[in-house]
């Protein structure tokens, strides 16, 4: 099982807020391929910002599947304070 550190997302131009894409060294997969490998329980995914660790983690929205961070017992945002992929 990969454990893999998400570095930065691609967002999608008409929605701000909607992630395509996560990447990390040397490493780019589509939201998709994230969910898929967490619920697969083939990769893992992490965030690492001011030394404070924060898991990837699937949650079921609305419109669908999404991604979100989740650390010390709650689920947050971190992945949208990352800088854009490129």
């Amino acid at each position: 099982m990969a454990d893999n550190r998400v570095t930065c997302i691609t967002k999608n131009a008409q929605t701000h807020e909607s992630i395509t894409h996560l990447g990390g060294k040397d490493w780019y997969y589509t939201k998709q391929q994230v969910i898929s490998f967490i619920e697969s329980k083939t990769h893992t995914f992490y965030t690492l910002v001011g030394g404070n660790h924060a898991t990837v983690g699937v949650v079921n929205g609305q419109s669908g599947k999404y991604l979100k961070t989740h650390a010390d017992g709650k689920w947050n945002d971190n992945l949208l304070a990352l800088p854009s992929c490129g």
